[in-house]
């Protein structure tokens, strides 16, 4: 969907993207290979070709600039392309969301885990994220990603898709669990409930019983996202784009 995507133009809406669908310009060469487009003026094209092969350029780079011109709602597009190269991220809090006990990341393949007074440093977290062009969590532009910037002390400038947006776009609510429900989605029934009720059972006993009972939690949270994701990618992208 990236390169059949022009909403990152200044001046291009969600509307106006459509109509150059409905046109048969479907994708960045379409729009290069036309002189002449109804509703843009020439010199509005040609800023627009300049800004075309920037992008081409710049997805083939390390840089993040290009990507992080999509609007955040329209953030899931970027899901195909980089789907290799994006890390699953989910956090679990204590009393309050300052209070980071756990960070899990999954790749795809494997699961990382990061717990207070184990391995939550800040040192650790970066050097895990900084090969990853995207991130991927649940409700984590309004929790996550905030949370881990505030407990750090730092910036995190990889783009981000945010699922809850997107399963609320598909008529997905209620939360991560009802959610995994809905699409047929199975965990384990010890892996319901509050993970912060592990944590507490682990800080009273010193039992590590509980602690891997936490890290279960968060490792079936974090895998789950993947299979979430690819419903919201291809739902969305029939949805909006394949009519066309």
């Amino acid at each position: 969907m990236i390169k059949n995507s022009f909403i990152f133009l200044k001046g291009i809406s969600s509307r106006k993207e459509q109509n150059l669908w409905k046109s048969g310009i479907k994708n960045w060469d379409d729009f290069l290979e036309k002189d002449k487009i109804k509703s843009i003026s020439k010199e509005k094209k040609e800023i627009y070709n300049n800004e075309i092969l920037n992008a081409k350029k710049l997805l083939l780079g390390e840089n993040n600039e290009f990507i992080l011109k999509f609007p955040s709602n329209e953030n899931w597009r970027l899901y195909e392309y980089f789907k290799n190269e994006c890390i699953y991220l989910d956090i679990e809090i204590g009393k309050n969301y300052k209070d980071i006990i756990l960070i899990g990341l999954f790749d795809g393949i494997n699961t990382k885990t990061m717990v207070k007074n184990y391995n939550l440093y800040k040192e650790n977290f970066l050097n895990e994220i900084k090969n990853y062009k995207l991130i991927i969590s649940y409700n984590g532009s309004a929790l996550d990603i905030p949370a881990i910037e505030k407990y750090f002390g730092i910036k995190i400038n990889i783009p981000h898709i945010d699922l809850k947006h997107s399963c609320q776009r598909l008529g997905l609510k209620n939360g991560l669990k009802e959610i995994e429900r809905n699409l047929g989605i199975k965990r384990p029934e010890n892996l319901y409930g509050r993970p912060y009720n592990a944590y507490k059972a682990f800080l009273a006993s010193g039992d590590k019983e509980y602690l891997e009972l936490l890290i279960k939690y968060n490792e079936e949270d974090i895998i789950n996202l993947k299979p979430i994701m690819e419903y919201c990618y291809n739902k969305l992208k029939e949805k909006i784009y394949i009519s066309f």
